[in-house]
Formats: C-alpha cells, structure tokens, sequence
C-alpha cells in the first residue's frame, strides 16, 4: 500500500498483483508491461526468482523482509538509504497514474490504464453507493491487488478523509465478525462469495456485536436474491449490489434512498451516463437485452488497454464504451445482469441467463453455490448444467440432485432448469470472485469429446 502511494508520488505507474499468481502469470504482466521493478515479500519472490530472465525490462527485485538473497534489494534498506523529504511529482488529471489488468476470463488478461482523474471520477460510487460519511471506518474483506478493494477499500475513503481497515490475511467469516465487532467497522464491502459465506456462520447475529455496521455493499458478480433477503432477515441491513468492472469501477448500483429489486443491480449512478446498447453503440429499448455501455467521456473510465489498440478500438462504438456485460433495463429504469456476451446459454431455442439459473438453484436450502454453463448433449445440441457446492457436501446424492431440479422449475420457468447437476468441492474463480465459467465450459467440451458448443 505504502509502495503504490509511494510510486504515484514519484510519476511511477504501479500495478497492483495478487500474491496468488505462478510464475508464468507474472511473466506475463511484467513482459506486457514492460515493468522494471517488482517489490514482493521472502515468500512469495521464488515466483519472480523463476521468470527474471526472461523478462528484460526487469532491474530490481525489492523485497520487504529480512530475508535478502542474490542481487535483490532490500526495501528497508533502501527506505533508510532515502530522504525523508519527497517532493512529488507534478502530475495532471490525464496522466497515466497505475495498471490493474483485467481477469482474463475471455483471453489473455488486459492492463486497463487508468489516469490519475480516476479517484475523483468515482466520487459518486463513494458518495452514494458506499454512502461514506464523517467518521466511518471502512473495510473491504479482499486484497487490495484489483480495483474494487484498490478503490473502495483504500484510495477512495482517504480521498475523503475516512479511515480504514486493511486486513492481510485468508478469508475467513467468522474472524471478519470478530473483526467488525473489535473495531466497529461501518462500511462494509465484499463480493457474493463472502457474503455467502457470512451467512453461513451460524447465530452470527446473536454472537457478535454488529451494531456499529450501517452499510454493506456488495460488487465483483452479481449478487443472487436469495442472499439479500436472509442477510437483511438476520442482520437487519440491505446489501446494496453494484455492477462495474476494471475499466471503471463500478457505476451501476442500488443506493440508500433507492428501493431495492433484489437481483437488480440498481441504477447508473448520478454522474454516470450509461445505456443498454447493440455491438455498434445504438441504445436499445426497455426490456431488450444488450451490452452495458458508459459514455466515453466518463472521468472515472480508464484510457486505453496497455499495447492492445485493436482492443481498445473494439471497445469504443459510437461514443459509448462497450462493457460486454449482458443486461437488460426495465420500465423502471433498473438494470438487470444476464451474463458475459460468452456466458449465455442457447438451449432449445431459448437465451438463458447463468445468473438466473444459479439464484434459483442457490434459493435451495442445501445449496451454497452455484455455476450455470451450456454443455453438449447429442440430442438436444446443448442443455442447462449447473455445477453445485453444497452446505454440506455428505448431503450430495441423486435424490438430492433431482430435488434441486424439480426446485428450480418452481421458482424459475422451467426451460432454464438445469438438466444435469454434478456436486463439487468448490467452483474454479479469478482473484476477484468471479466464476470462471469459461473453465467450466471447456471443461464439459472435454468430458463430452465435443471440439466446439455453440452457445
């Protein structure tokens, strides 16, 4: 955190990473970036160790630790080494500030370029969605290493003058309870998954001292109705859900004053011009599904992909920027999430929305989670497969698959059941909680010895 202040201070360009990446995923940015420089702990610089020749743009491996091997640097003393007096670098609302690469769940991931206008142009994501006020304290439950926890757990709230709490550690429900009640955390921020697993502490409500906790939102994957409404049941709070992405942040999302549809991602945020539109920028009707869009003058959207012009180029239709998220506005004006232009079932002449699957089959008491993907069927081309993580995984058995079935095609119509369900451990997801169906497809292409699924 201090290194990333520290770089934009000085006309550096960080680029935040997760500590989970293998070698070859750091080879990457580092080769695509042509970065020159990787500041890492003792734990986790064998990765670098690994790649560094092969990456020659690369000086200096800095390591915040004791343990120095080699001809890498150490950070402590390095800062002892400097002055204590910086004078910053002069810096305008349209130079580059830092990196944060997209999650490759449709490619090669992308270094989206944000400029340094970027904190101020989500103010309202702050101001309205997080609803940040004098005197909070604010915690995000992810690591600050892509752009929601970068945004709305750090660099947003101190541009405001508010505190708040950055934890180190592995995900785990019931510390981030004790957490929250020790420090009295007001603003919570999270992604489903956590979510999900919040609730399934048992009693969280009675245990723990949540007083002091006013506002929760929720980004990264839509967030499924079922969740909204026990959390508001045992907690008493609404979690306001928000659609956004790397080159943005997010700027769809319900706020307080707002009636919550739950399973609706709210509405563009005041100062975000946003649309429903077609592959070529025309804004579509109420009611049609098209591609979430922000107008290209947006401030708080980012300038361009790092050495990918054709990219970017694609991205932009007619003044507007193409998010390629799926959704659909209602009479209302709230919009609804589908699924990635990739992620849409074709079954049976029929387009269907993984998240619609997925909240119905999560609405069933003994399911956890959920993953929607087409998968071949010699018969039918292609058919609904959902992919389940049980409260308790003893529970899993044919029976129990067939109830889900039959649950489902109660409470959703019922061509968008799942026509078969295989129970696993846990779903594959990017380091922002996003499931990557594209893994999941693939992987049904190969048990089924299918080269290619239309979807």
């Amino acid at each position: 955190h201090i290194s990333f202040l520290g770089g934009v201070k000085i006309g550096a360009v960080p680029i935040p990473s997760s500590v989970m990446f293998r070698a070859h995923e750091i080879e990457y940015r580092i080769n695509d970036s042509g970065s020159k420089a990787v500041i890492t702990t003792p734990r986790y610089a064998k990765e670098v160790e690994e790649i560094k020749n092969s990456c020659p743009t690369l000086k200096n491996i800095i390591i915040v630790g004791d343990e120095i091997s080699g001809d890498q640097l150490s950070y402590d003393q390095l800062m002892k080494q400097s002055s204590k007096h910086l004078q910053p670098v002069p810096t305008r609302s349209e130079d580059m500030a830092f990196f944060c690469y997209t999650s490759g769940t449709t490619g090669d991931p992308k270094g989206a370029v944000h400029l340094h206008r970027w904190v101020p142009g989500n103010d309202p994501s702050v101001l309205f969605w997080q609803n940040v006020q004098e005197n909070d304290l604010v915690a995000h439950t992810g690591d600050l290493n892509w752009i929601f926890p970068l945004g709305n757990g750090f660099l947003y709230p101190w541009r405001w003058g508010v505190s708040t709490l950055i934890y180190n550690g592995r995900f785990d429900p019931e510390h981030w309870f004790e957490l929250i009640e020790k420090y009295e955390v007001t603003n919570l921020a999270s992604v489903p998954t956590a979510y999900r697993m919040f609730l399934t502490v048992k009693n969280a409500e009675k245990k723990y001292d949540l007083s002091s906790l006013r506002h929760c939102i929720s980004a990264g994957e839509p967030l499924n109705p079922e969740v909204i409404r026990e959390w508001k049941k045992r907690f008493g709070l609404d979690i306001y859900d928000g659609i956004g992405m790397t080159e943005i942040m997010v700027y769809v999302s319900n706020i307080r004053g707002m009636k919550i549809k739950p399973g609706s991602c709210g509405k563009p945020q005041p100062g975000h011009r946003c649309s429903i539109v077609d592959k070529n920028g025309n804004p579509l009707p109420a009611g049609e599904p098209g591609i979430l869009a922000v107008k290209d003058d947006d401030p708080g959207l980012f300038k361009e992909y790092w050495n990918k012009p054709d990219k970017t180029s694609e991205s932009f239709k007619n003044g507007w920027f193409l998010s390629g998220d799926i959704l659909y506005m209602d009479r209302d004006g709230y919009y609804w999430f589908s699924g990635r232009d990739d992620d849409l079932i074709m079954a049976s002449g029929y387009r269907i929305s993984p998240f619609e699957v997925e909240s119905a089959v999560i609405s069933h008491p003994d399911v956890l989670e959920c993953a929607a993907v087409a998968s071949p069927d010699s018969v039918r081309g292609v058919i609904v497969k959902a992919y389940v993580v049980l409260h308790d995984k003893n529970k899993a058995s044919d029976k129990l698959a067939r109830d889900i079935q039959e649950h489902t095609k109660r409470v959703a119509a019922p061509y968008k059941y799942p026509r078969e369900i295989e129970f696993v451990e846990s779903l594959p997801k990017t380091q922002s909680g996003k499931i990557k169906r594209k893994e999941l497809r693939e992987l049904e292409k190969k048990k089924k010895g299918i080269t290619d699924v239309k979807e």
